[in-house]
């Protein structure tokens, strides 16, 4: 891992809702990728100020050039702003962000962070880290709303190694939270602010020898670099234009707050820190046979029958244990329940050039083996979604196979933190959906205004 990692961040004087204006429970939301069709009708009918209609807006069948979800959500920002629905801390600040959860086994879980500024880096920079792949349309949606507002509405969520907590010991509150709000999912989400400059210091000091990875928020954050860059090139130009009319040369500051996004930063050694599995569902395959795909994996893997009435419960427990002693899955079909386990030695040209601990990933071998290899889905189909979804729940899963006629669900256990750590400080990437950090940060806690 590079030793020449330098994360600056800062304090910042966040918008927040007033509570004295809104009801804090009917305006924040899950962040914009999570958001259901569903989900956004009913934040809609929560709140005239549910922050939806600027991270996630309706889009019209009149929309335009000069009317659209992009400027609707500009004219809500500067609205609500004339209004007093958002108002402006007064001092700049760092926000100690805790949440409190159930866990995969029901446990209480509690998950300690901050919100602050984080100056945004090339990846080249071996600073940030990336471990999943982005794609070019949901970059482009986030590019036109940050042009239009110019604002961050939804937290990035960065992680970072800390052994002993310090940085957490250090902002460790003491008072009542400023923020304190319960969303859908049963999660209690607090936020505090602190002002005081010499835990700041301490804090931004400590953060210096920090790499970062991203965990929730790839597409954003290469959606800030873009506008930063793009930002840079518009001030260049301006300038250039300046210094041939005779007029001074301005320094373009590295200090210009389009070179910061803001970012929550979550300590990868917490107890609180939970990844959950995200399982695959195929469907659409017109002659696949649940004898013939059993006969065909078994070049790949060790197969043993279970039991095909299986529940989530006991399936959830027959991973945890297999997946002990390495890979394990479950392929759950309308009449069989596969475990798959004990890979087959197979040459590594099979893998293309993933490296030692990507193949390792149980979603790798999925994918590669089973989807690709077994199944015969393409790796467009697979990224475009057309055979394979994606689902959180293991009872959901088994139901769109036994009830909803899906070919054949692929249950996994989670990818595990240090596994995620080791590809993305290599520089590697997970395939997509391979991480499920929850719970997700709420958006609207904090907004970072650059004008």
């Amino acid at each position: 891992m590079p030793n020449s990692a330098m994360a600056i961040i800062a304090p910042f004087r966040a918008l927040r809702f007033d509570p004295r204006r809104v009801d804090l429970r009917q305006v924040v939301t899950q962040p914009y990728d999570k958001i259901s069709p569903e989900m956004q009708e009913r934040y809609y009918a929560a709140s005239p100020y549910n922050l939806v209609r600027i991270v996630l807006g309706k889009r019209e069948t009149t929309d335009g050039p000069a009317q659209n979800v992009y400027t609707r959500a500009a004219g809500y920002f500067q609205e609500w702003r004339k209004q007093g629905i958002f108002l402006e801390d007064r001092e700049p600040s760092v926000y100690c962000y805790v949440q409190n959860f159930k866990g995969p086994e029901q446990q209480a879980l509690e998950r300690r962070g901050f919100i602050a500024l984080g100056r945004i880096e090339d990846y080249a920079a071996n600073v940030v880290f990336r471990h999943e792949q982005t794609l070019a349309k949901p970059k482009a949606d986030r590019l036109e709303l940050l042009r239009a507002t110019p604002a961050h509405f939804e937290q990035l969520f960065m992680l970072y190694r800390d052994p002993e907590g310090e940085i957490d010991r250090r902002l460790a509150p003491q008072t009542e939270a400023d923020i304190s709000v319960r969303d859908e999912y049963g999660v209690q989400h607090r936020v505090w602010r602190i002002a005081d400059s010499q835990i700041i210091d301490v804090v931004r000091g400590g953060m210096r020898s920090k790499q970062l990875i991203i965990a929730d928020g790839h597409h954003r954050y290469e959606t800030a670099l873009y506008y930063r860059d793009e930002r840079r090139t518009a001030g260049a130009a301006a300038a250039a234009g300046q210094e041939d009319s005779g007029a001074p040369v301005p320094e373009l500051s590295r200090a210009a707050p389009y070179e910061s996004v803001m970012m929550t930063f979550i300590n990868m050694d917490s107890p609180g820190l939970v990844i959950l599995p995200t399982h695959r569902v195929v469907a659409g395959l017109p002659s696949f046979s649940s004898q013939a795909f059993g006969h065909r994996v078994q070049q790949y893997f060790n197969l043993e029958e279970v039991d095909a009435s299986i529940d989530g419960k006991r399936a959830a427990a027959i991973l945890r244990e297999a997946g002990r002693a390495g890979f394990a899955l479950l392929a759950v079909t309308a009449d069989r329940a596969m475990l798959l386990d004990r890979p087959r030695a197979l040459g590594s040209s099979i893998f293309g050039g993933l490296s030692l601990d990507q193949q390792s990933l149980d979603v790798v071998q999925l994918h590669q083996l089973i989807l690709e290899g077994a199944l015969g889905i393409s790796k467009e189909a697979i990224r475009e979604q057309q055979n394979v979804s994606y689902v959180r729940d293991i009872g959901e899963a088994l139901d769109r196979v036994r009830v909803g006629g899906a070919n054949v669900a692929f249950l996994m256990n989670p990818v595990r933190m240090s596994q995620v750590e080791n590809i993305a400080f290599a520089g590697g990437v997970l395939p997509q959906k391979s991480t499920d950090f929850y719970p997700k940060l709420l958006s609207g806690l904090t907004i970072y205004a650059l004008e």
